[in-house]
Order: structure tokens, then C-alpha cells, then sequence
């Protein structure tokens, strides 16, 4: 069973355990492993010591686990995000918080000269029409308007016979 953290601790406890296993692995280093013992015989004595591998003081002749790690940490602030100040946060806040309401009507989008619908004016005029100043559409339906010659039998419809109104059916308007 996996079970999930929102603990930023646990989670850099994580990551920190993946690097270690990472850099132990690209490093080509392993824990010494010793023959597994021969089964109803046990070894008297003493654990075999292994000698202890010498640190250097400036770490930079030894490109160990240590100095992999030095590395990695040397590189994280090139690639995180950079940390706003608190009134920098605040102001985000301030522009996210701004009072809204949201509006339901009808207001024809007007068509723009590449041929797709507009709905920001009518998104401000449904606004206006609610006394607000100015408004986004958040819903919008589409109709196709057919003159009544396309209900001829018999004729062949033309390109310039139907055409498709859009409106915005609610918007979300502030002061």
C-alpha cells in the first residue's frame, strides 16, 4: 500500500532518498556484500572490518557521494521558481479577489473581420445592461439562421443562405 504525503518534509525526505540512490547507482559504488552463510553453520568471531575510505579536506579529488551531492544542490536555484516577496503575494491576491457576479441574459456577438465571433463587447454590453462596467463571457450558444429559400424543394443551397449567430448567454461582470 502506497501511502501519499502533503508534508513537504516527507516528500523532500523522498526525494532526497531517490538522489542518494540515483548518484549511488550512477557512481557505480554499492554497501560491500559479503557470501551468505552455508545454512546450519554459523561463523565464530568477529565481523570482517573493511577500512575506512579516506577523506579528502577539499573534497574536490574525490568525486564521491558527497560531491555528487554538492553538485546537485549547487544547481537547485537555477531551476526553481523564484520566491516572491510577501507583498508581491499580496498584490497577486488582491488582482485574483477582485468582486465579481456573475450575470445570466443575451447579447449577440458581432462577427470580426476574419469571420469568428466576437463576444467581448457583448460580454461588456449583458454587464452594462446589469450596471456593471465591463464584463467575460463564461457561456456563449451558437445558431444556425437559414433564410426561408433553403426551404424551396428543389433548389440548391448557397453558401450565403445560412449563417451562424453566436451570443453570450451569461458573463462574469465586475466594477
Amino acid at each position: 500500500m502506497m501511502v501519499r504525503s502533503g508534508n513537504p518534509a516527507v516528500r523532500f525526505g523522498t526525494l532526497t532518498s531517490a538522489v542518494l540512490l540515483l548518484l549511488l547507482g550512477a557512481a557505480g559504488a554499492g554497501w560491500p556484500q559479503s557470501a551468505p552463510p552455508a545454512l546450519g553453520i554459523r561463523e565464530q568471531g568477529p565481523p570482517p572490518s573493511t577500512p575506512a575510505p579516506s577523506a579528502s579536506p577539499s573534497g574536490e579529488d574525490n568525486p564521491g557521494l558527497i560531491h555528487g551531492l554538492r553538485n546537485l544542490f549547487d544547481k537547485v536555484p537555477s531551476f526553481l521558481p523564484p520566491i516572491k516577496s510577501p507583498s508581491e503575494t499580496m498584490n497577486d491576491l488582491s488582482r485574483l479577489a477582485k468582486p465579481s457576479t456573475m450575470v445570466s441574459g443575451r447579447a449577440a456577438c458581432p462577427v470580426s473581420s476574419n469571420g469568428a465571433p466576437d463576444c467581448k463587447p457583448a460580454a461588456d454590453q449583458l454587464c452594462q445592461s446589469k450596471g456593471y462596467k465591463e464584463g467575460k463571457s463564461l457561456n456563449t450558444d451558437s445558431a444556425e439562421k437559414c433564410s426561408a429559400k433553403v426551404l424551396i424543394p428543389g433548389r440548391q443551397r448557397k453558401p450565403d443562405d445560412c449563417r451562424t449567430d453566436t451570443v453570450v448567454t451569461s458573463a462574469l461582470c465586475q466594477n
